[in-house]
């Protein structure tokens, strides 16, 4: 994607935007996807139990290949789900879904960012559930500053047409990491990045704020409120998955 300097925010060490035109823009060094409800929240779900994700764009007949490929099982949609096959985007539904060593997990916003990442930047999925972890692995491992910058990119959501939504969800759960990094001192954030944050800290309950947002309200309303529940636990995991271009997202920073 063709851009100019000013829109990369490169001499932050802690940068924040939107989506993945977001993400090809100010992504340097390491990339923390958000997506609360519920790509990367569900990825930390399965990685908790052992499971590989591997992140893909699209439900279709490219990504039986690919789970054929990799002897992994196929994630399906919600309401597609079914005793043959009981692996989707729901984080609820992988808690009880059989265990499985390998998962292809596609979806159209966080884990069409990742499948996009080049091999050259760290991907991280990150989440309300595992905030602090990240920022701690990320701290740990001397990511965060000018020289090594962490860009923190909210996936968002879809209108009908296509184009994104910015999604509160997203947004707090980026604020939630930008938080842990900047409690470690990792900076400086951008002026996106601090927004991001001071969201995040005005927020007294982050619980009611997913299940009242919008994208929480849709998935309540379809059946799946168990779901906006497990997005909303924060800092209940120290699982930080990290992909690896030939392993998928794994357990890395346990």
């Amino acid at each position: 994607m063709p851009t100019t300097e000013w829109a990369q925010q490169s001499s932050f060490g802690v940068r924040f935007d939107w989506g993945a035109s977001g993400a090809e823009v100010v992504s340097s060094g390491c990339l923390v996807i958000v997506d609360v409800l519920s790509f990367t929240t569900s990825v930390t779900v399965a990685v908790e139990r052992g499971t590989r994700v591997f992140p893909y764009r699209w439900r279709d007949s490219t990504a039986g290949e690919l789970a054929a490929r990799e002897e992994a099982e196929l994630a399906v949609g919600r309401s597609q789900m079914s005793a043959a096959s009981p692996w989707s985007l729901s984080p609820a539904a992988l808690r009880l879904a059989p265990f499985t060593e390998r998962l292809v997990l596609p979806s159209p916003n966080g884990s069409t960012i990742a499948s996009s990442a080049g091999d050259n930047v760290t991907v991280v999925a990150g989440c309300l559930r595992n905030a602090t972890a990240t920022g701690h692995g990320l701290t740990e491992r001397g990511w965060g500053t000018a020289e090594r910058p962490v860009s923190v990119i909210a996936a968002g959501e879809r209108w009908p047409d296509g184009g994104l939504r910015p999604a509160v969800e997203d947004l707090l759960g980026a604020g939630a990491v930008i938080a842990a990094l900047h409690d470690r001192g990792r900076g400086p954030l951008s002026p996106e990045a601090s927004a991001a944050l001071a969201a995040f800290r005005a927020t007294e309950d982050v619980r009611t704020a997913l299940a009242r947002c919008a994208s929480g309200q849709e998935l309540i309303t379809s059946g799946y409120a168990d779901d906006v529940a497990i997005a909303a636990e924060l800092d209940v995991t120290g699982a930080v998955p990290v992909l690896s271009s030939e392993a998928g997202f794994g357990h890395a920073w346990a």
